[in-house]
């Protein structure tokens, strides 16, 4: 009864998504109240009905319901709660469903905290969300419904897919979903003031709050989904530019850009056309994510379905809100005039280089990512796009945005000069070059990674603290606890990723692997550490067999860690995974892994010494951090200048 419910509650939000796309863009179009009005309550209904589809289904696989097929499929009663739960999201058909909730959890918070915005814009936003709503729950329902039953329920389910079974894997999906379907807010606020033919500071710092909140929660997802990828597929790497990684790398880099890019609208009321263009772009490369992710078109560990006729619904959905979006883009772009002047050595020109530079990074990422697709319909050959394009394609531009962020930071509005900006910044250039030296000290006849590397993260991260000192003048420490948490927020996520490119960089250019087979009792060195293969056994876990290694990690005479790699098998899905054991550190992690057994005798281990491999996610973390603070700053938070109090005239009293 509660799967039929929530069947039926999915329906109805497809019904009331009907209703929010078509009534308020009516009444915003002939200027009635009651029917722009008929958007907010339609938005929240829309989410409640979502919600409680949502929480059915989630019932079903708490409570092992295998008549319901999704469980059957991707469920067992052995399964640890945790995964039940997870397993909600962890298959297509119910992903989509979280995609749904997301969606419209977006359009009820716009309903509810955007009260300010003119009503005509208000509801335009909604309803060009409902309509997303409409396609998307077109697409479940229709193609991807999770609630269908099985006319002979079977005794168990087929259990979860084991690379899925991990708390990071668990978390991972709704931080993403929040970062790729947030960034449909952009989108509606562009295409609705397209349909309006106004974009002004107003809009820029109603849209800025939107697209800062995805990109913090796709920040946090794709750091998750690296972690994951790093201790769990035990190949000891955290980015492999696969596909669905680019999937989500790509909106990232574009909504970064549409983070700067508003700033300008913001300030100067320039970039309209471009500001625009770039919140249409991210949502783009969302639908072009889902797209890849759900056709089957591209390979990929994290795939979630392989069903052309799927792929299809979701390019044609691609096609028409990307396509409609930029078909208006180029009725009314002309329409967006720009009234600010600049010169191109000032904060705008320098934020118009951080965008240019973002886009093109983005764009190496698309053709990479889709260049086997485009030379097999050409030509007829299988290629692979591997690792060693992106990092040579890829870095020069990262190279370029760390050098240029710190000095867009400090340079002023309209005009500015390179030597008056730069003269805060000596002391970071000091200790940016003082750090490359020392990572050459350290890296004879090793990659030149680490003194780049090493000098724009420490660059980044001094850069921040001095424009922060910079902000308080002559007052101190009594100045810097009163500037706007907006200031914060921007040094912190800029030092954070200084933290991430420290940390990228020297894991990359210092790491040390060793491949060999080791007997039970056997010790070996690797850079410097003493490892010793104490034990292999064969255990039991709640839903998988494995075997457990017992490992001994010794460092100058000193015990430094006793470590249990395993490599397990769950029998319900016939299936091993790797679980690799890890000593982590502030300066390195120490990284086991045991392999099978060797036909001559002994394991197949493999052992790697990871530098600063920690510095990767902790600069993930203090970005996430510094967008979190940034959205704290009520200047910041949605149509805050609009709730301003009138200015008196000379004739009021003052309060």
């Amino acid at each position: 009864m509660i799967v039929e419910l929530g069947h039926f509650a999915m329906i109805l939000a497809f019904g009331v998504a009907l209703f929010q796309t078509v009534v308020p863009m009516i009444g915003a179009h002939k200027g009635w109240a009651p029917w722009m009005e008929a958007a907010r309550p339609a938005a929240i209904a829309q989410f409640l009905l979502t919600l409680l589809a949502f929480v059915a289904l989630t019932i079903a696989f708490v409570t092992s319901d295998f008549s319901v097929q999704l469980v059957y499929q991707n469920s067992h009663t052995l399964k640890p709660m945790i995964y039940k739960i997870s397993g909600v999201w962890g298959n297509h058909e119910g992903s989509m469903l979280l995609w749904v909730l997301i969606l419209t959890l977006f359009g009820a918070a716009a309903a509810l905290f955007d009260q300010n915005l003119p009503p005509q814009l208000r509801a335009r936003v909604l309803a060009v969300q409902g309509s997303i709503s409409v396609a998307f729950l077109a697409f479940v329902i229709f193609t991807s419904n999770p609630f269908w039953r099985i006319a002979n329920p079977a005794f168990d389910g087929r259990d979860l897919n084991p690379l899925l079974q991990d708390p990071g894997l668990a978390f991972h999906p709704p931080f993403l979903y929040l970062g790729y379907v947030g960034l449909s807010m952009a989108f509606s606020f562009a295409v609705a003031a397209l349909i309006e033919g106004r974009v002004d500071a107003a809009w820029a710092r109603w849209v800025r709050p939107w697209t800062l909140a995805a990109w913090v929660f796709l920040t946090i997802g794709i750091a998750l989904g690296s972690w994951w990828a790093y201790y769990e597929l035990g190949w000891g790497g955290f980015w492999f530019w696969d596909p669905v990684e680019n999937a989500s790398f790509m909106p990232w880099l574009i909504a970064a850009a549409l983070l700067h890019s508003a700033i300008v609208v913001e300030k100067r009321e320039a970039l309209k056309s471009w500001t625009i263009l770039l919140a249409i772009m991210a949502f783009g490369f969302s639908l072009i994510g889902a797209f890849i992710v759900r056709s089957g078109i591209l390979t990929s560990v994290h795939a979630f379905a392989t069903d052309p006729a799927r792929g299809n619904m979701i390019l044609g959905i691609s096609v028409f809100f990307i396509g409609g979006a930029l078909t208006l883009y180029a009725l009314r772009a002309g329409a967006m005039q720009a009234k600010g002047v600049f010169t191109p050595i000032s904060r705008e020109g320098a934020l118009v280089v951080n965008n240019i530079l973002l886009a093109v990074a983005c764009f190496v990422v698309f053709i990479g990512t889709m260049w086997p697709l485009i030379a097999e319909a050409m030509t007829g050959r299988v290629l692979s796009v591997g690792p060693p394009f992106f990092e040579q394609a890829f870095t020069p531009f990262m190279i370029a945005i760390a050098i240029v962020l710190p000095l867009g930071a400090i340079l002023p509005w309209k005009r500015g000069y390179l030597t008056r900006a730069m003269r805060p910044l000596w002391g970071a250039a000091a200790l940016a070059v003082a750090a490359g030296a020392l990572a050459f000290a350290v890296s004879t006849g090793r990659s030149g990674l680490a003194v780049i590397g090493a000098a724009l993260g420490v660059w980044l991260i001094a850069a921040s603290v001095a424009e922060l000192l910079l902000r308080t003048g002559s007052s101190g420490l009594t100045r810097l606890a009163r500037l706007p948490r907006s200031d914060w927020g921007k040094a912190t996520a800029h030092a954070g990723l200084g933290v991430t490119f420290i940390g990228v960089s020297l894991l990359m250019a210092w790491e040390v692997e060793d491949i060999r087979v080791a007997q039970i009792g056997d010790r070996f060195e690797v850079a410097g550490y003493e490892i010793t293969l104490r034990d292999v056994r064969d255990t039991e876990g709640p839903n998988f067999l494995t075997t457990k290694a017992v490992m001994d990690v010794r460092r100058g005479g000193r015990d430094v860690a006793t470590l249990y790699p395993e490599k397990r098998f769950y029998p319900v899905q016939q299936m091993p995974t790797t679980e690799a054991a890890i000593d982590n550190g502030i300066w390195r992690d120490v990284y086991l892994v045991i392999g099978d057994e060797q036909e001559g005798g002994g394991w197949a281990v493999r052992t790697y010494i990871k530098p600063f491999a920690n510095w990767i996610w902790a600069g993930c973390i203090i970005m996430a951090l510094g967008g979190f603070i940034s959205l704290s700053d009520r200047r910041y938070r949605v149509a805050a200048a609009s709730a301003r109090r009138p200015r008196r005239t000379q004739m009021q009293p003052a309060e």
